[in-house]
């Protein structure tokens, strides 16, 4: 058994399209991931200096349903479409946002916690729990550790913010939070799979398409 060649979840639903139209597909499914994030980014809690958003819970369920490539781009287009003013960040957008904010390693962190989650998810263990689960863990570390870094450095009044500061406040209040967030993307994609197979739907499909 070939494990990458089963595709994503999402995959399994159109594994006979032809190329262009499963190009057509994956540009549709890219769009629709960054309306998705954008949104998710509005639901914020406001705390200073990073809000409490729901953008960690679509920016991993994201990479679990498109697989790599496709929620790379996804998270590339959003960011691009951030730093040229449109306000799809949670306090915003433009480039002083990225050049001058305190979320920025966040925002980084995003691309590569969906192309992490997406790398294991094409692999077919998003149809398990437990290396689902070690992966969102790894992928929301990887959001803090570039979080933070950026946090630490980040100038507030004069001086960098430093490490103390990001932990307390750019790690801390969030925790309970990503848990819940980890929590539900953990059991949806298996819970999917697990939908998907007593539908009878061919799960061992290989991916069509170009991302």
């Amino acid at each position: 058994m070939d494990l990458t060649r089963h595709g994503t979840l999402i995959d399994i639903f159109d594994a006979d399209l032809d190329r262009a139209s499963a190009i057509a597909r994956d540009a549709l499914l890219v769009t629709a991931s960054v309306i998705f994030i954008a949104a998710a980014a509005q639901v914020a809690i406001p705390w200073y200096p990073v809000p409490l958003t729901g953008g960690t819970f679509a920016v991993l369920l994201s990479g679990g349903l498109l697989g790599m490539w496709r929620a790379v781009i996804a998270l590339v287009a959003y960011i691009g479409i951030g730093a040229a003013g449109g306000g799809v960040f949670a306090s915003g957008g433009g480039w002083s946002y990225l050049a001058d904010g305190p979320t920025t390693g966040y925002i980084i962190g995003y691309v590569i916690a969906a192309g992490l989650v997406g790398w294991v998810a094409e692999r077919a263990l998003g149809r398990r729990v437990v290396p689902m689960a070690v992966t969102l863990i790894a992928g929301t570390a990887i959001i803090y550790l570039l979080g933070v870094a950026w946090l630490a450095n980040w100038e507030f009044e004069g001086a960098a913010y430093g490490w103390s500061a990001a932990v307390s406040n750019g790690v801390l209040p969030f925790l309970i939070g990503d848990f819940v967030k980890l929590a539900a993307v953990g059991a949806l994609l298996p819970a999917g799979w697990g939908i998907a197979q007593k539908l009878g739907l061919r799960t061992g499909a290989p991916r069509a398409g170009m991302l």
